[in-house]
């Protein structure tokens, strides 16, 4: 079974642009945006399984430069 999740994040001030380039580069990513509100960019992650998804998220996500926290939303 093949896990979603959407990931809400917060960005360094003139960053935005920069992390969604990298997010949209990365292969588990299929759709990232620039949005309003209280977080930067929110993007969709798709893994094989949640062991995956949580690797794509800490050790991916959360390491590109100008990223200042995120919120995970898992798909039910």
């Amino acid at each position: 079974m093949s896990a979603r999740a959407y990931i809400l994040i917060e960005t360094q001030v003139g960053k935005s642009r920069d992390v969604l380039a990298a997010l949209r580069s990365m292969p588990r990513v299929p759709s990232a945006d620039i949005i309003t509100g209280e977080f930067d960019i929110i993007a969709l992650v798709e893994a094989e399984d949640m062991v995956s998804m949580a690797d794509a998220v800490t050790g991916q996500v959360q390491s590109v430069a100008g990223v200042i926290r995120t919120i995970t939303c898992v798909a039910a």
